[in-house]
């Protein structure tokens, strides 16, 4: 079992940025690949980032390519999401996963653990 927090969520203007943390005190962070989602109200869970096991490899949605960096440090047992450039539409509930697949997987489906979920507002 791997109990997954999240931290970092909030208010901030369009433009701004926010990072985001998800820690675990539980086992070792660095065998599950790890991925950031989120979830608008009526809307589907989508992934936004995901990074494999060691960190070399990432994955980003379109609409978050050179805005969003996905990153991992594995002897913190940490991955960070560092949002830049906010839009309004990025407003969700954000939610860290972690997946026992190899590499970078993209569906919530693939994903054995989820955090609780932190809430990122982002205004006009």
């Amino acid at each position: 079992q791997v109990h997954l927090v999240e931290s970092g969520g909030g208010l901030v203007q369009a433009g701004g940025s926010l990072r985001l943390s998800c820690t675990t005190s539980e086992g070792t962070f660095s065998s599950y690949a790890a991925g950031w989602f989120r979830q608008a109200p009526g809307k589907e869970r989508e992934s936004v980032a995901v990074i494999n096991r060691s960190g070399v490899a990432t994955y980003y949605t379109d609409s978050v390519k050179g805005r969003f960096t996905i990153s991992r440090d594995n002897a913190k047992n940490t991955v960070y999401l560092q949002m830049n450039s906010l839009k309004p539409k990025d407003t969700a509930v954000y939610y860290c996963a972690a997946s026992t697949y190899l590499g970078t997987p993209s569906s919530p489906n693939q994903y054995d653990y989820w955090g609780q979920g932190t809430q990122v507002t982002v205004s006009s």
